[in-house]
């Protein structure tokens, strides 16, 4: 239970500093933030993306922060600085809820790993 509620204080934390920072304080959903660490990951801030471009950066941003659970793994940086993945494992098939907190708690360990939140 400890371990839930941590989670939970920790997401919190970076729902809040995230929302204002990229959206004047309104509060950002998991898809926003997951399209901001794609952004960050890409490292092209200064860019208009097509849709298509966006989902792209979204899937970056999925794959980089469930790397380090052996799901996926860097397999090399095109010439216009886009990452490419391998699946390494197939994910497991998880409820709606449990995907949720896959990605969140993947999410805030990424933060923690790049000293955004402790």
């Amino acid at each position: 239970m400890a371990r839930d509620t941590e989670l939970k204080e920790r997401w919190e934390l970076v729902v809040e500093k995230l929302s204002i920072q990229f959206a004047d304080g309104d509060k950002l959903d998991l898809d926003a933030i997951i399209y901001l660490i794609g952004l960050q990951e890409l490292g092209q801030l200064d860019r208009k993306f097509k849709k298509d471009q966006k989902l792209d950066l979204m899937h970056i941003a999925i794959c980089k922060v469930l790397t380090p659970y052996g799901y996926y793994e860097l397999e090399f940086v095109d010439e216009e600085g886009w990452p490419h993945y391998t699946t390494i494992a197939e994910l497991p098939h998880l409820k709606a809820g449990e995907q949720s907190v896959l990605m969140k708690e993947a999410i805030v360990n990424y933060f923690v790993e790049t000293g955004y939140i402790k």
